[in-house]
């Protein structure tokens, strides 16, 4: 039988065969119906899956982005915004989270099963609520159209068909040495993130504009953060890198929008923006802008290799907020791609300290203690994040060397081992694989 290029749904010819083998493995396949639209799309996973997913993979992008804000009631307040939304959704049972994180970058995310997130970053950039409504909505718009479990169903069509599912927190693992992130055994930022078309982008946008107006906002709130968002895609590359990739932009967005407030929405002119409240909520936060555009700065430098001036610049950041989370790291990890490993670990060992209950600086600290030949430091660095933050087999493989470094040569080859079942590839890998031949482990 000859199957057409578009089989059925919009698949192609070859994600059509892939599903069909799927399903004579036993996976579950199909389609499901939109919630929003009531049409059928392609669907690997169910709302169960969704969740279960969610609950997995959204922890280890929170501690990329450095982690939730200590800042108890700017956190209240996101959730409060963002929970005040969630009555107007077209999914009203799922169990929406929403998270400010610590990360610099401009951006906001939804993991599938309503795990949300902005970051500090984004919020500097907002005027009032209306418009920290209208980004919220938009990301529960994703959400509720089931764009996020879409695009996750699609990306594991293509991993299957290289043959697996990749072990998506290892992913660093692979990575080039010139490259910051996979030198560090971290996951970059966005290394879990959905990347969305333009329609999906539309159909959030509306989404977006229903949920915050039904909700007692104004719409130009929505009219104001498109606004920000396509000036900024217009003149402010590096911060926002990451949030066009995964959220495309355009000044057709900002025009229907305002089209919609001004036609669609207009019996809503009249609800509040919400400015003073948003301000008082965020002032704590807008007392380090300056040290976070610094930041910025010197993140922009890091992939440039223009160590000295990111150097300097998280120095400056950390002269205006020195108990700052993310400016300790960052500098630790400047310090450490310098190779000035006793000056990184002073910094990881104040980040740990600054924020006991967020993992990524017991990772960071692990690192400068390997390299500083303190491998029992080392172990236990690793041991903590590994309890706080399950899941991310390059723990093990630092845990391994740990317990090479120790001399602990029997429970460092089960590290490795274990490692290997996880991630084939690699220099780590490739590491761990010649340690267990050279140990006798391996014929």
């Amino acid at each position: 039988m000859r199957v057409s290029r578009r089989a059925i749904n919009g698949l192609s010819r070859r994600e059509f065969l892939i599903m069909t083998s799927m399903a004579a493995t036993g996976l579950a396949v199909g389609c499901a119906a939109n919630p929003v639209t009531g049409r059928s799309q392609f669907m690997i996973m169910d709302e169960k899956q969704e969740i279960a997913i969610d609950r997995q993979q959204s922890p280890h992008q929170f501690s990329s982005d450095y982690g939730t804000v200590q800042d108890r009631l700017l956190q209240g307040y996101i959730e409060a915004s963002g929970k005040r939304l969630t009555a107007n959704t077209h999914r009203t049972h799922m169990p929406y989270n929403f998270h400010c994180v610590n990360a610099n970058y401009v951006n906001a995310y939804a993991f599938p099963g309503g795990s949300i997130a902005c970051t500090r970053g984004i919020l500097l950039e907002l005027d009032n609520e209306a418009e920290l409504a209208a980004l919220l909505g938009h990301e529960l718009g994703h959400v509720n159209a089931r764009h996020t479990a879409a695009s996750m169903s699609k990306a594991q069509l293509a991993n299957l068909a290289v043959g697996g599912l990749a072990v998506i927190t290892g992913a660093a693992a692979g990575s080039g040495a010139g490259n910051l992130a996979g030198q560090l055994g971290q996951l970059g930022s966005g290394a879990l993130l959905a990347s969305y078309s333009r329609d999906n982008e539309r159909q959030a946008d509306s989404l977006g504009m229903d949920y915050m107006t039904r909700s007692g906002y104004g719409p130009q709130g929505m009219v104001g953060l498109m606004e920000m968002l396509n000036s900024m895609n217009q003149h402010k590359a590096g911060v926002t890198d990451l949030l066009f990739a995964t959220h495309p932009m355009s000044s057709e967005r900002y025009r229907t929008s305002v089209r919609q407030a001004t036609n669609d929405y207009r019996q809503y002119d009249g609800q509040p923006l919400y400015r003073e409240r948003y301000m008082d909520n965020t002032a704590a936060l807008r007392s380090i802008g300056g040290a976070i555009r610094l930041m910025q700065d010197g993140e922009g430098a890091m992939p440039k290799e223009q160590y000295s001036q990111a150097e300097g610049l998280f120095e400056q950041a950390l002269g205006q907020a020195p108990d700052d989370y993310t400016g300790l790291l960052l500098m630790a990890k400047c310090q450490l791609v310098q190779k000035k490993d006793r000056q990184a670990e002073g910094y990881a060992d104040r980040a740990k300290q600054v924020y006991p209950q967020e993992a990524q600086a017991y990772h960071i600290s692990g690192i400068t203690k390997i390299r500083n030949q303190k491998f029992d430091a080392a172990y236990e660095d690793f041991s903590i994040y590994e309890r706080q933050l399950p899941g991310n087999p390059n723990t093990v493989f630092f845990k391994g060397l740990s317990l090479e470094g120790m001399e602990k040569v029997e429970p460092a080859a089960r590290a490795y081992n274990t490692y290997l079942q996880q991630v084939q590839q690699g220099k780590q890998a490739q590491y761990a694989y010649q340690r267990l031949k050279e140990w006798g482990y391996i014929q």
